[in-house]
């Protein structure tokens, strides 16, 4: 990056605090306000208790993402700078970028929950579309067979991108062949939560680069930089990312997730009456 686009340092843990536990706080605040004025989660996404939701999906991001990002940093795809993290290194990763991990996992959640109180949909009723679920899975493998090739090619500057699709492509497959459908009826909420998010993480991803707390290879990237400064590649893992928590939380919240997990994936018609 040219020196001339460089702001000042941040450390990992003041962009931790800036950037993820501000928010943190002051969504679990709205939260509890909206709660309080009688806006609760709509019911059809009540089946579990959301605590263990969140952090079972704070443990998951943890044991996925650890080995794709130490594989990351130990071939330099991306590296930080190692005055501005603690020392604490597990692997060949800081500690902040797992508290990071499980800091965004259970904002986005939070974010997710907090749109589906403002959007308030309830829909009684739901109409599977198996091969709605069908062609969205087909559509994540190609995805995945492009992050494939891209690596098999050899292809330096797609280096990052391969390894961000092929990644990212089990999970979301995973997600949308159960519940595509699903995930389509709570769409209100979804597309809230999705957008927003992706373009916060993104500006405070671009202020960290700028500020030296970590660096994107220009090398195994593809050099295409969103406001000169953010490479495309991030604006993609957010997108990604995002999108996993989000699926995720939904689908283990909706009582039609629990009713469809208990009978044949593409069974006849689906109904739960909200109460």
């Amino acid at each position: 990056m040219d020196d001339s686009l460089q702001g000042p340092c941040m450390t990992y843990s003041a962009f931790l605090a800036l950037f993820l536990l501000v928010p943190l706080l002051v969504t679990a605040a709205f939260t509890r306000t909206l709660q309080n004025r009688g806006m609760p989660v709509p019911s059809s996404l009540r089946a579990w208790p959301v605590l263990p939701v969140l952090a079972g999906h704070a443990v998951l991001a943890v044991l996925y993402t650890t080995p794709w990002d130490n594989y990351l940093v130990a071939t330099q795809v991306w590296w930080y700078d190692k005055a501005l993290v603690s020392g604490l290194v597990i692997g060949f990763v800081p500690l902040e970028e797992y508290l990071f991990f499980i800091a965004q996992t259970i904002l986005v959640g939070l974010w997710t929950l907090l749109a589906a109180r403002l959007t308030g949909r309830n829909g009684p009723e739901l109409l599977p579309r198996p091969y709605f679920r069908l062609w969205s899975t087909l559509l994540v493998g190609l995805v995945g067979g492009l992050g494939a090739y891209l690596l098999a090619s050899r292809q330096v500057a797609g280096t990052y991108l391969g390894l961000e699709l092929v990644w990212a492509a089990v999970p979301l497959a995973i997600q949308l062949s159960f519940g595509a459908d699903i995930l389509w009826h709570y769409r209100a909420h979804i597309f809230t939560t999705l957008i927003p998010a992706v373009a916060y993480f993104s500006i405070a991803d671009a202020i960290a680069i700028r500020a030296g707390t970590w660096t994107i290879s220009p090398l195994q990237s593809s050099g295409i930089l969103v406001g000169g400064v953010l490479p495309v590649e991030e604006m993609l893992f957010f997108l990604l990312t995002t999108a996993m928590v989000i699926f995720g939380v939904t689908l283990m919240l909706s009582r039609f997730s629990h009713e469809r997990a208990g009978r044949p994936l593409f069974k006849g018609r689906t109904v739960w009456e909200a109460k």
